[in-house]
């Protein structure tokens, strides 16, 4: 965070240098229920940001629709200032930000180093008639998308696990590697749905160092999380959602130690 910034903030922060990610006013209702209510914010090139709130705050919602697997009701979604509201998932991803999911998508018959592969984005061999008119191409684009899978993977410390079936991985193995395969996509910004919900400590020290790492070669982070310790020892700033709006934003010091944010969503003093 900026010198500048508040170390708390009643709403969103919305004055920042250099943002890379903008929610502006964020609306969706499933019939009666209003998930998300005309929510804000801004994410900050080359931070991690910490995104809160309990279940049924709207955290979720947000990652759907600002990925473009929900529609809003109204609302703008921008990434480094190109509006990709209503865009289809594969054109945000165009844009550099790319989404991981609360429960791992496994997938069925794969080994690792395929399930990698799949992370590749804008691979020529996709389409079919390339397959036929730039067949040298198709084959050294799939050679490279190979090696970088191989180097990321040991980047990882899970190389080992490459000829392994994707569907034989833990869930706290398969959440390293599903951070593994969106790398293979070159993002700038990543959002990170629940990286360690389920996993075991072990596993969850891993990702957490391997997300500081990341950050540290410029990659731009957006995370929902329940487990307050991982977060607030990761995260900085931290947004907190009440409703499906941002009730406050701050430095986790500032956020944790504020009344209505104990009282709302860490369960009092002493709990």
């Amino acid at each position: 965070m900026s010198e500048q910034q508040p170390r708390l903030r009643d709403g969103p922060n919305l004055d920042k240098e250099n943002v890379v990610l903008e929610v502006d006013t964020l609306r969706k209702t499933f019939g009666g229920l209003v998930a998300t209510n005309d929510a804000s914010f801004q994410v900050e090139k080359g931070t991690i940001t910490g995104l809160i709130g309990p279940n049924g705050a709207g955290k979720s919602t947000l990652f759907n629709l600002i990925t473009g697997f929900y529609e809003e009701d109204s609302g703008h979604v921008r990434v480094n200032g190109a509006d990709v509201t209503d865009a289809e998932p594969h054109r945000v991803a165009d844009h550099g930000l790319i989404r991981t999911f609360q429960t791992p998508r496994k997938l069925e018959g794969m080994t690792v180093r395929e399930a990698m592969l799949v992370g590749a984005q804008d691979q020529i061999g996709e389409s079919f008639v390339s397959l036929f008119t730039r067949p040298g191409d198709v084959h050294e684009q799939e050679r490279k998308n190979l090696e970088d899978a191989h180097r990321i993977l040991e980047e990882f410390e899970i190389e080992h696990l490459a000829a392994q079936s994707a569907t034989d991985l833990s869930g706290g193995q398969m959440k390293l590697v599903e951070l593994a395969r969106a790398m293979l996509a070159e993002p700038e910004v990543l959002l990170l749905d629940e990286p360690v919900a389920g996993v075991n400590p072990t596993l969850a020290n891993k990702l957490r160092d391997q997300i500081a790492r990341l950050n540290e070669q410029g990659v731009t982070f957006c995370i929902i999380e329940h487990d307050m310790d991982f977060i607030m020892n990761l995260a900085d700033p931290i947004i907190v959602l009440d409703q499906g709006s941002v009730l406050v934003e701050g430095t986790p010091d500032a956020v944790r130690n504020d009344d209505r944010v104990i009282d709302a969503y860490l369960g009092g003093p002493g709990q």
